[in-house]
């Protein structure tokens, strides 16, 4: 009942912000990406819409003031997690204050209604990724090329008969495209996580809820035991990690970036204190935001 109740008060509370500023939200566009359809899940259809041709250019409008909030793919089910966001939120001061998930049906979308005669499938690298045994089954040899979006993709073969692209529903509606291979993705419950940013001068961080997550990514000296220290507070404290990610730091020496997520808000004084020790056996230390779970 709760589930089927949501979407309209989200439209109602949408409704209301709209009549007195709309509320701006970059995503990785153009229209019918599932960027596009996660950010109407989450703030519903009164917004302005800022569509932007990279997961860069929805941080930078972030940043600038051009929005008030961006929708970024972070982690799929099938894939793992999208490197660039993750960078992107080491490097900028944009912090995460929500979350939601999409249950992410990919379609072969074509001009013409027919597998024959397909020269090149462009999508996004993390779609193709995902459709990769289907592709090697039906269309063996055929060229798999990155592009910016799966809308793009869409938008492309919309102009060349010879294309195929990997895109949602309303991506093939959009540019008028057949459907000829529907939910073509290889893990049939294939979902994608997309973080909510903000800049923290103009929108603070949540107040607790009872069911939140904070995201942080850490460095350790590259000494014996480092990694085990890192963990140590946490156990103290009795806070529970859901989420341990590795990632280069670029640096030449070998070094890594530890993207964890914790359950919990530092509003918490037992997870305040495993905070404020974590940090002390850190060389770096970045809180990337603390924000309600998506129960979804």
């Amino acid at each position: 009942k709760s589930d089927s109740v949501a979407p309209i008060w989200r439209e109602i509370m949408s409704a209301c912000r709209a009549l007195e500023t709309p509320t701006r939200v970059a995503y990785l566009g153009p229209a019918g990406t599932f960027s596009e359809q996660a950010a109407l899940g989450f703030f519903g259809s009164s917004i302005v819409q800022v569509p932007c041709a990279s997961i860069d250019e929805v941080f930078r409008a972030t940043t600038a003031g051009a929005a008030d909030f961006g929708v970024v793919p972070v982690e799929n089910s099938t894939e793992g997690v999208v490197a660039r966001s993750l960078d992107l939120l080491l490097s900028t001061p944009l912090h995460i204050v929500g979350e939601t998930s999409l249950f992410v049906r990919q379609n072969l979308l074509r001009r013409d209604n027919t597998l024959a005669g397909v020269s090149a499938v462009v999508a996004h690298p993390q779609s193709l990724a995902q459709c990769h045994g289907w592709l090697g089954t039906n269309l063996p040899g055929v060229e798999r090329r990155p592009v910016a979006s799966n809308a793009e993709g869409a938008r492309l073969a919309s102009l060349d008969p010879s294309l195929a692209a990997i895109a949602s529903e309303r991506a093939g509606s959009e540019w008028g495209l057949h459907n000829v291979a529907p939910a073509i993705q290889d893990d049939a419950n294939n979902r994608t996580r997309f973080a909510i940013v903000a800049h923290p001068d103009r929108q603070p961080r949540p107040a607790a809820s009872g069911h939140d997550c904070t995201s942080l990514v850490l460095s350790v000296a590259n000494r014996p035991g480092a990694v085990h220290d890192m963990l140590v507070p946490l156990k103290e404290h009795g806070v529970s990690m859901s989420r341990f990610e590795s990632r280069p730091a670029r640096s030449g020496q070998w070094e890594y970036y530890f993207y964890i997520d914790l359950q919990g808000h530092p509003d918490q004084p037992a997870f305040a204190g495993a905070l404020a020790e974590l940090r002390k056996v850190c060389a770096f230390f970045k809180v990337l935001g603390t924000y309600p779970v998506d129960v979804h």
